[in-house]
């Protein structure tokens, strides 16, 4: 069953204190939608340090995620890699193996859709649900509420965290079985990775040719070519800009994933191919910390020198 639900609709969740881990970027814009709309909030971050905001807006801190897990009905989790999802749901200091049964668990990483499978039938075993539901926007998604997250698993309980979802932003999917979340950004990442190859060649084939970058994008942003990256990310390199909205180490993440579970299902997706390849290259070079617009560089590195 696939539901697409919008900012209208639903209602407030009332399963008790709701948890937060991962403060990140992203994390600590989504857990102050939380405070701000009067959930009681108990987050743990690896670094204290990245918490301290969202415990001095009201915030109860854990020391882990396994203390966290009994005192919440409902928690989210924003964690870098795969390998952190597995640690934090199912390591020795986890969620899965102290969460009460009925808790309800959503992850927001983007991670593998085997693993969010994994967690899902895991938690069952348990008496717990849980979700993947990954999320695009960068961070001023995340800071102005209008990301666009795409969730898979249990039917019942994306229901039952939709009103909290709304918090994140206005566009939430259902795409169906525990996983297709997961797959569903893989695809999102995809066209991200294309998308900001076409620009960093625009802005390299402009330069060539002459045009004002800046009339570039205003007469491109309207048009057919109109994208989100375009309208966020190519300004940030215009200004020289390459802080992270969302890391590169993070997307080389992405689409690593996206690679193999392409050649799992016998694809030839040779745009993917070449983005992974270009990324991997960036953060080789220095950049794993820059935001994904820093493919620019790689651009620029190889530009005629100018007479």
């Amino acid at each position: 069953m696939s539901v697409t639900i919008g900012p209208a609709g639903g209602q407030k969740f009332e399963g008790g204190v709701v948890g937060f881990i991962g403060l990140g970027v992203m994390g600590r814009s989504l857990a102050g939608h939380l405070l701000k709309a009067g959930y009681p909030l108990v987050v743990y971050s690896r670094t204290r340090a990245s918490a301290e905001g969202a415990i001095a807006a009201g915030a109860q801190w854990a020391a882990s995620p396994a203390e966290l897990a009994p005192r919440c009905r409902l928690i989210f989790t924003m964690v870098g890699l795969p390998r952190d999802v597995e640690e934090v749901y199912l390591g020795p200091s986890g969620l899965l193996p102290k969460a009460a049964p009925g808790s309800l668990l959503v992850d927001l990483t983007t991670s593998t859709p085997a693993l969010a499978q994994r967690i899902a039938e895991t938690a069952a075993k348990r008496g717990i649900l849980a979700l993947d539901a990954p999320v695009t926007g960068g961070d001023v998604g995340a800071r102005n509420a209008q990301l666009s997250i795409m969730v898979g698993g249990d039917a019942a309980a994306f229901v039952r965290a939709e009103p909290v979802l709304r918090l994140f932003g206005p566009t939430i999917v259902h795409h169906g079985s525990a996983g297709s979340g997961q797959h569903a950004k893989m695809c999102n990442q995809i066209m991200i990775a294309c998308t900001m190859m076409g620009i960093c060649e625009a802005l390299a084939y402009a330069g060539g040719a002459g045009l004002d970058p800046q009339l570039l994008l205003k007469s491109t942003s309207g048009g057919g070519a109109a994208s989100w990256s375009l309208q966020t990310l190519a300004p940030r390199i215009l200004q020289g800009n390459f802080a992270p909205g969302f890391y590169v180490k993070h997307f080389c993440k992405d689409l690593a994933i996206a690679l193999a579970a392409a050649k799992e299902m016998r694809l030839d997706l040779p745009g993917l191919a070449l983005g992974e390849k270009l990324y991997r290259e960036l953060a080789a070079a220095g950049h794993a910390d820059d935001g994904t617009q820093a493919l620019w560089k790689l651009y620029e590195a190889k530009l005629p020198k100018q007479n």
